[in-house]
């Protein structure tokens, strides 16, 4: 990252799923063709997770509570532990934590880090890490936490061997419901020099979009008569409302994983996996 007025690239590391019992996530994942290895709990004593790791170093990672007496909602994310509200955070990579939260810190936005943080995998490898959250809406809400392995990134994440053939490539973009557009926009132009996003209403979704150029951002709004992402904005805030998955071979990816609502996203196709299947909660595939 860099502290140019140039637009900064950003990279994601992975994105969180969550959900009151890790067993079903992981099967419903399953069920899809998208099997996950688990990952062991994490050093708050509180949650434990399993990954599907991407071709390209990034990865999906489902989160659980490990223990129970409402312990969750002293963890990251436990409301939507709690609640099984699906996507709920996303974090990025830096090559200097501490560079990369002063850099925000220095904007006016609010940055915490470095902090440690580990987890134990079930081999009893320890992996590490550290990390900074940046804003005021939780950690991964709206803007990304930050990352950077302490130990060899491979002891964090491998390819999953049910997506180790390529076909799905990369967490592709993150889509971020939001009471409304220009906020949002104004924000992530600071903090990272974007050019204005390209705005459209998607009825289907029930949203209107703001989708940044060459960037993994899509902000989402609620269209009025369309309730559930302003019935989601209630119940959990500000965060990630979905996660699309970048495809090599689009057709393919249909086919193998019985994506349904194919149409146009922008200048890409969209499909998703059946929602149903999903736990209601909405994962999709794009094609280049």
């Amino acid at each position: 990252m860099s502290n140019t007025t140039m637009p900064i690239h950003l990279r994601i590391d992975h994105v969180t799923i969550a959900g009151p019992e890790l067993a079903p996530l992981e099967q419903a994942f399953a069920d899809m063709g998208l099997t996950t290895d688990y990952g062991g709990p994490h050093s708050n004593k509180i949650t434990h997770m399993a990954l599907l790791g991407l071709v390209d170093g990034s990865y999906i990672e489902l989160i659980s509570s490990v223990v129970e007496g409402g312990q969750e909602a002293h963890a990251f994310w436990g409301e939507h532990i709690a609640a099984g509200g699906g996507p709920c955070a996303w974090a990025v990579r830096a090559d200097d934590v501490a560079a990369e939260a002063a850099r925000v810190a220095a904007l006016g936005i609010r940055a915490e880090g470095p902090v440690y943080y580990s987890r134990r995998r079930p081999d009893h490898a320890v992996v590490e890490w550290d990390m900074a959250f940046l804003g005021d809406l939780g950690a991964g809400a709206i803007l990304p936490f930050i990352i950077k392995d302490i130990t060899p990134r491979e002891v964090r994440v491998k390819p999953s061997a049910s997506v180790a053939d390529g076909l799905l490539t990369r967490v592709n973009t993150v889509i971020l419901a939001v009471d409304t557009l220009q906020p949002a926009i104004e924000l992530f132009q600071r903090l990272y020099h974007w050019p204005a996003p390209q705005l459209k209403d998607d009825v289907a979704f029930g949203a209107r979009l703001a989708a940044f150029q060459d960037t993994p951002v899509v902000l989402a709004a609620p269209l009025a008569g369309q309730p559930w992402l302003s019935e989601r904005l209630a119940r959990f805030g500000p965060s990630p409302c979905t996660f699309l998955i970048g495809a090599a071979n689009f057709e393919a990816a249909v086919e193998r994983y019985k994506l349904v609502e194919e149409r146009a996203w922008f200048d890409r196709r969209l499909a998703w996996f059946d929602p149903a299947r999903m736990g209601g909660y909405r994962l999709g595939v794009v094609g280049f």
